[in-house]
């Protein structure tokens, strides 16, 4: 039987790297081939697709160093700071950051013996690991489901 952390990064490598199952698609999928011109298209007052996939990655980051042992840095106030001038490299060094940091995000959450997952994540006000991880995982899934309309409407 899978323990609980294990199904934990199956549910998040689903969401950002390789599912299928809940929304039939995956981040990788919905961006890998999206254009820097697309993914900085603004349509109205809609976040952009790189915009999002920023945002994500910033989420990702933050929480992967804490896995790695480090302190919790990141701040909402800074989640949606893209830089001016966005490139095309800047985008595609994104992508690539984004899903290496899922894989070694999900990686480290396998490694969580399932007694620590209702421990304290950084500080009681931010609840548990499993809250946590679990935040993250629905967080992705909201903001995916944006990247699929914002594509509709680009087309």
């Amino acid at each position: 039987m899978n323990s609980q952390s294990s199904q934990l990064a199956n549910r998040f490598r689903e969401v950002i790297l390789n599912g299928k199952w809940v929304a039939n698609t995956n981040f990788k999928e919905q961006v890998s081939n999206v254009t820097l011109d697309d993914a900085t298209k603004k349509i109205g007052s809609l976040n952009t697709i790189a915009l999002l996939t920023f945002h994500i990655h910033y989420y990702v980051a933050g929480v992967l160093k804490v896995l790695e042992g480090g302190s919790l840095e990141i701040s909402d106030k800074f989640s949606f700071d893209i830089k001016p001038n966005f490139s095309k490299d800047d985008w595609e060094l994104l992508k690539s950051n984004l899903w290496n940091d899922a894989e070694r995000f999900a990686t480290l959450v396998e490694q969580i013996p399932d007694s620590k997952l209702n421990d304290v994540f950084v500080d009681a006000k931010y609840g548990t690991y499993l809250r946590n991880i679990d935040g993250m995982i629905e967080h992705c899934y909201y903001h995916l489901g944006q990247i699929v309309l914002i594509k509709k409407l680009l087309k």
